[in-house]
């Protein structure tokens, strides 16, 4: 009895021995397969894919908005319930901004005079020294972060009362509202061809990147990919609520809130939709948002800020005497965007980009800190195109400014704008 229980055992351990071996063999076989198909097959697809190496270059270092999102909308929440600055005259308003802009102000000073602590030689002992400074850069944040909130309700509302004069609204509220919030912003990674100007992507990335990091990450693009590619500074983001940098500088607050803002009332409307289809939409959607901006803000800087507007350019006379010329930005840099494009035309690349580094050291000897000046640099900043410069010849931005000049309302301009799904669009417009 027990021999045949044993033997009974045994007829069924050793098949199931037999599987499990053949199972570890195949498996094996199946990785030593798999490593084989990846060291023969270096163009598969995935590994391949532009936008995946340029994701495996940038990393960790990706801006992450989910996160965010979720507390700027908590804290929106929460000012909107409190809604403590409803409860403040327009007079209490405005100080309450001029304050909280004057803190950012303090804190800015503070922190340049604790740096060169640590740069001047002079300084035996820069953190002792540093000590009293760093306690009240300190303070002052924490009183900034108090009083930002209600600093931000304020300017929202002075923006939305300009917007009703405009009749941007619905059942007498702006719509979309006003909404943003003072923060630290991504930088963007630009990455454009290097044989033309052409913004080929726009990767968000964290806030603080040192300047060496960004050398790095130009750098790999460009010998991983051939792109040329630039790390950039934003004033603001069109998301909502709106990103906007953080300024002591009132006319600037008011400028980039009203600009963001036109990129939110074109979300919906085909130039919004469309904002990434083609560089001509990315360059019109910028420019009528920049246009947007310089007309709304200095009305709000009127209104509510009068003192603090900036003063109008003087006027010339033939009988003046004839001052020194200075040096004129936008002029050397459209000038210097017409003749990359004229090389870049020729297909004479590298002669481009040995111009362009030329230039970039005339800028810098002009006072001009351009860190690099390549065709990602004309990609990104040649879509604000309602002035001259780094657009060069680009028609869109004239005929944007000219659409504008025609159009008897900022409404009626917008509304025309709003419509446009392509550049052919523009250009029946501008006939």
């Amino acid at each position: 009895m027990e021999r045949y229980r044993l033997s009974s055992i045994c007829a069924i351990l050793l098949p199931m021995a037999v599987f499990w071996r053949k199972l570890w063999v195949s498996a094996k076989l199946l990785v030593v397969a798999v490593l084989f198909l990846l060291l023969i097959a270096p163009e598969w697809p995935p590994f391949q894919d532009e936008r995946y190496r340029l994701n495996t270059i940038v990393g960790l270092r990706q801006f992450d908005f989910a996160v965010w999102l979720s507390q700027a909308l908590w804290q929106k929440g929460e000012t909107a319930v409190a809604a403590s600055h409803t409860y403040l005259d327009e007079d209490s308003r405005r100080e309450l901004v001029l304050e909280y802009l004057d803190l950012v102000n303090q804190r800015r000073q503070l922190e340049r005079a604790l740096a060169r602590l640590y740069t001047d030689p002079a300084t035996a002992a820069p953190q002792q020294d540093g000590a009293t400074l760093a306690a009240e850069i300190n303070w002052l944040k924490a009183e900034i972060a108090n009083r930002q909130p209600l600093a931000e309700a304020v300017v929202q509302e002075q923006v939305a009362t300009i917007l009703l004069e405009e009749e941007f609204q619905i059942l007498g509220k702006p719509w979309p509202p006003v909404q943003m919030q003072i923060t630290p912003l991504p930088a963007i990674l630009i990455v454009s061809p290097r044989d033309r100007i052409e913004r080929l992507y726009g990767i968000p990335l964290v806030h603080g990147l040192t300047a060496a990091e960004q050398e790095a990450l130009e750098a790999a693009v460009l010998v991983e990919l051939d792109y040329a590619a630039l790390v950039v500074p934003i004033g603001g983001l069109g998301i909502f609520p709106a990103m906007i940098l953080e300024t002591a500088n009132i006319n600037f607050l008011a400028d980039v809130v009203a600009h963001e803002w036109a990129h939110h009332w074109l979300t919906l409307r085909p130039l919004g939709i469309r904002y990434a289809a083609s560089p001509a939409m990315y360059t019109i959607n910028e420019t009528v948002a920049s246009i947007f901006g310089r007309e709304v803000g200095p009305r709000v800087v009127a209104r509510y800020y009068p003192d603090l507007l900036p003063p109008p350019p003087a006027p010339t006379t033939a009988a003046e005497p004839l001052q020194p010329a200075t040096f004129d930005f936008r002029a050397e840099m459209f000038l210097t965007r017409t003749e990359v494009d004229n090389l870049l035309a020729d297909g004479r690349v590298e002669e481009a980009e040995a111009y362009m580094e030329r230039r970039r050291r005339f800028f810098v000897a002009n006072g001009y800190q351009i860190r690099k000046l390549n065709q990602a640099y004309f990609a990104f900043y040649g879509m604000y195109a309602d002035t001259a410069g780094a657009a060069g010849e680009d028609p869109i931005g004239p005929t944007v400014v000219a659409l504008r000049e025609a159009s008897p309302t900022l409404r009626a301009f917008m509304r025309q704008m709003g419509g446009i799904a392509g550049l052919e669009d523009l250009q029946r417009l501008a006939e």
